[in-house]
């Protein structure tokens, strides 16, 4: 099995970074964390959405997913070729450069990660 390169991994766009976090302004009780460099949003452990070269990502329920993946140019979120993360999809370009729809968006992934049980955080491992 191949193993995937971080190295080939592309920066978020600025923008995209930017447009994310003017959407998710007013969402209560969102942490902001750095995956694999990307900007991503958590409520209680869980990530709700995020930046990624591919565009911005978000974790939907069920209906919502089918919903948002109804979208002209809307696709499953896949971090690395044919490896799908399967609650979550990339909102076409025009819902991303829209703050208000990208935060209609958003606000949904809030209301479904905020009724998930809360993750519990992974011990740290030792020092060497």
């Amino acid at each position: 099995m191949a193993q995937a390169n971080l190295g080939d991994w592309k920066k978020v766009a600025p923008q995209l970074a930017e447009a994310l976090e003017e959407a998710a302004a007013e969402l209560p009780d969102v942490e902001r964390r750095s995956m694999f460099g990307c900007p991503c949003l958590f409520v209680n452990g869980n990530m709700l959405a995020g930046a990624h070269f591919a565009g911005v990502f978000v974790r939907l329920g069920d209906a919502d997913r089918e919903e948002c993946l109804a979208l002209d140019g809307a696709a499953h979120f896949e971090p690395m070729p044919g490896r799908a993360m399967r609650e979550y999809v990339v909102p076409p370009p025009p819902v991303v450069a829209d703050a208000a729809a990208l935060g209609a968006w958003l606000a949904r992934a809030h209301a479904y990660v905020s009724q998930l049980p809360p993750k519990e955080p992974k011990p740290r491992r030792p020092r060497r």
